[in-house]
């Protein structure tokens, strides 16, 4: 059961070209939105669309894939896992982020 414990599995289209920040430790790290979308039918018959958008960082090869493969638009699917973080802006007020950290890529589409 613990391979199954904080996994994410998400297939959707990246909302922008990844962000590659190389660090001075000399590792890399790829910042990058994915959009997921959902249809269903509400109780009046209507047909409803959402996107969902998610943040996702990846490190080392994987990193090394989205940087030479990986724009916009790209279609993927990819599996992770959550992570929260929290940071303090310049005027003193608490931000708090949750990203998938990519653990595995699988390019999907022509696009």
């Amino acid at each position: 059961m613990n391979s199954i414990r904080n996994k994410v599995q998400l297939i959707g289209n990246l909302g922008n070209n990844p962000e590659i920040i190389n660090l001075e430790s000399g590792k890399k790290l790829a910042k990058f939105s994915l959009a997921t979308n959902e249809s269903y039918t509400n109780a009046s018959g209507q047909k409803i669309d959402k996107v969902e958008w998610h943040n996702l960082i990846a490190w080392g090869k994987t990193c090394d894939i989205i940087e030479k493969y990986l724009t916009k638009g790209k279609e993927v699917a990819i599996e992770g896992k959550l992570t929260s973080r929290s940071y303090e802006t310049k005027e003193g007020e608490k931000r708090y982020v949750t990203e998938v950290v990519v653990n595995e890529l699988l390019m999907l589409g022509n696009k």
